[in-house]
């Protein structure tokens, strides 16, 4: 009897062979961090286990970079607890002061810096509460718990590490190739979708996404750093790679911009640029052997080279015409020293450039943002180990040490609240899988092997859920957890009042920093925005006005880092959100024109007309961010006075050097006409 098509039932997709490999991986070196850390004799065998599970990471990078800084948390945090026990004496009081403000100072620090480090610098703050607090009222206990937790973690951290780099391992190296190509090729389609005027909502789509990748290769290239001595000079060539990507990226989104133009001098080059990108987006092998893309963008940059030095001026707007041009020329070579970052990663060819070459890859800091996650930490961390010390009850220790982890460790994360719950929802789902394994079925059942036997298919299923990456946070909450309520040793014994007691303890906990987090200077969206957006407003002023010139791969990294920053903030905000984030992409193209104008400025070769022009341009972009204007008519006014002034001195008998700069006045007046509302005050009032 035949099944009908329409009422057969979905095929369930099985985990990859990569997820099995990291879950079986995972459970096993966890199981074997328990045995050795009991053949030991080490107080707690358990954080061995739990160690592996916190640091593992699919990529074998990722897995040392997690675990050095686990380490270097620990042990920080171990004499720090040392030292405010030595400084408190025998006042409850002043060892609570002093935990909280250390503990404050962690999160300031955490929050002012990236994964890994950032995960170091928390776990400094509460590995000084995890220590700290059990041993208070015993100073003998503090030396020992500091060195039995350190030895302990140290031993989950080797074995994790161990086993990522050498257990069928998946290296960053290999990761950062595959997802510099990834980006390649969509850098590649999103310019040729640009060139063919694709939809307004499809281009930005793409872009946004190149923008997150883009950063996210940024974190890769540091563990791939970490992976062996000899991928240092692979992180050196993938900071260029980045610098270059980044280039690519500004010149495609201005490309985008300004993409129709009636002049029939720009249609032959667009035509042979979407021929390359056609290539690289549609033909894997362009990839593997880039050197007939090299040959083909060296001969149309030569060909656009030329027609920028010698421009045909008859009935042509050799103005514009330069304009594209000088953007056609500036993505050709980002694109061909890109492709041949990927080779050189992917053959392993040393760097040649010199390191004083290196581009200036920089990231946003929020002070007040981060003095906000060390004020509500402290407090939380303050408010409940106070209460600790004045009732002395025995699992409002695991309260407050639980308070101190989530409220330092979530805080610097762009939605706490939400990655608080899914720590929760972890940790919950994890207490019945060890009620019923720790207090039902292993007491009845003694021994390592029906040890094994009942928690490594738990185990192996959270390292599967771990590999997902839509489910990584909780399954990680869950495994760890898991381990903390099954708390394994010799002789399991059916308890569960104190189960019970210390697993509500640590859901307690959870919802308290939940609560902190929601109560006590509780995330603003709208003035996390405004900030990111003075914080560009002002890289404008500087680049317009300041002498000192910075590197181009300074202003680009720092600006998509607070554009992929602002993405998040404004997607739930409407039509509103949508300008302003269109505005602070635009911004990129503006502070680039802005640093050409001052390299013009400053190679002196401008006659004097050309020079003032310049001048008065820069100026006057300067005081219109300045002074922010409540409507658009200011910045519509800039614009009109840009174009006149590209005019006087755009003439057809003019040097080569004074057309780009004619070219610049008018890509800046474009980009404030089509985005004015992003220099009034209406840009971060809007979006309330």
């Amino acid at each position: 009897m035949s099944v009908s098509p329409a009422v057969s039932m979905p095929r369930l997709a099985l985990p990859p062979r990569a997820d099995w490999i990291f879950a079986l991986r995972t459970a096993v070196t966890g199981l074997a961090a328990l045995f050795i850390a009991s053949a030991l004799g080490l107080e707690q065998p358990q954080w061995a286990m739990m160690t592996v599970f916190i640091v593992s990471q699919p990529v074998a990078g990722m897995v040392l970079a997690k675990g050095f800084f686990r380490l270097v948390g620990t042990l920080v945090g171990a004499l720090a607890a040392i030292g405010i026990a030595a400084a408190a004496g025998d006042s409850p009081i002043l060892f609570v002061v002093m935990l909280a403000l250390w503990i404050g100072l962690c999160t300031f620090v955490s929050s002012m810096l990236r994964n890994p480090e950032s995960y170091g610098a928390a776990l400094a703050g509460y590995t000084a509460a995890i220590i700290g607090l059990p041993a208070f009222g015993h100073p003998h206990l503090f030396v020992e718990l500091a060195v039995a937790r350190c030895a302990e973690i140290m031993l989950g951290i080797v074995l994790a590490g161990l086993a990522g780099r050498f257990v069928l391992p998946q290296l960053a190296r290999d990761a950062l190739v595959e997802r510099l190509a990834a980006c390649i090729v969509d850098l590649a389609r999103y310019a040729a979708a640009a060139i063919h005027q694709a939809g307004r909502a499809e281009l930005d789509a793409m872009y946004a996404a190149l923008i997150a990748d883009t950063q996210a290769l940024a974190a890769m290239r540091a563990y791939a750093r970490l992976e062996a001595p000899g991928l240092v000079t692979h992180g050196r060539q993938m900071r260029h790679t980045i610098g270059y990507l980044l280039a690519a990226m500004s010149a495609a989104r201005t490309l985008q911009a300004r993409a129709a133009h009636p002049s029939s001098a720009i249609q032959p080059f667009r035509r042979s640029l979407d021929a390359i990108l056609t290539d690289l987006a549609e033909r894997p092998e362009a990839l593997l052997e880039i050197r007939p893309s090299l040959r083909r963008i060296d001969e149309l940059t030569a060909r656009a080279q030329q027609s920028l030095d010698a421009p045909a001026v008859e009935d042509e707007d050799y103005v514009g015409v330069t304009a594209r041009l000088t953007i056609l020329t500036e993505l050709l070579g980002a694109l061909k020293a890109t492709l041949r970052g990927l080779s050189a990663l992917r053959l392993r060819s040393p760097d040649r450039v010199a390191p004083q070459a290196l581009p200036a890859l920089t990231i946003h800091r929020d002070h007040r943002a981060a003095l906000t996650n060390a004020v509500r930490a402290a407090v939380a961390s303050l408010c409940v180990t106070a209460f600790w010390m004045a009732t002395r009850w025995a699992d409002a220790a695991g309260v407050a040490v639980i308070v101190a982890v989530v409220s330092s460790l979530f805080a610097s994360m762009p939605d706490p609240m939400q990655s608080a719950w899914s720590f929760f929802r972890g940790t919950f789902i994890a207490a019945p899988f060890a009620f019923l394994v720790g207090q039902l079925l292993l007491p009845a059942l003694p021994g390592f092997g029906w040890f094994v036997l009942l928690v490594a298919p738990v185990l192996v299923g959270a390292g599967l859920a771990m590999a997902n990456p839509r489910l990584t946070s909780i399954a990680t909450a869950f495994a760890i957890n898991f381990v903390l309520f099954l708390n394994p040793h010799a002789a399991m014994a059916y308890a569960p009042q104190a189960f019970l007691g210390s697993t509500a303890a640590i859901l307690i906990g959870i919802l308290l920093s939940m609560g902190v987090f929601a109560v006590v200077l509780p995330q603003r969206p709208r003035e996390t925005m405004l900030r990111l957006v003075e914080a560009m407003h002002g890289d404008l002023m500087r680049l317009s006005l300041h002498e000192r010139i910075p590197k181009p791969s300074a202003f680009e990294s720092l600006a998509y880092d607070r554009v992929n920053q602002l993405m998040p903030l404004v997607q739930q905000r409407g039509e509103a959100g949508k300008v302003l984030l269109d505005g602070a992409i635009a911004s990129v193209m503006l502070g680039l024109e802005i640093l050409r104008l001052r390299r013009a400025e400053r190679a002196g070769a401008l006659p004097a007309a050309a020079g003032q022009v310049l001048a008065d341009g820069l100026t006057g972009v300067a005081r219109l961010i300045q002074a922010r204007p409540r409507d658009t008519r200011p910045a519509l006014a800039l614009v009109a006075a840009l174009r006149e002034a590209a005019g006087r001195i755009g003439v057809p008998t003019a040097a080569p050097a004074v057309l780009q700069v004619a070219a610049s006045l008018r890509l800046i007046a474009a980009v404030i006409e089509d985005h004015p509302r992003f220099f009034t005050r209406e840009a971060v009032a809007s979006p309330a």
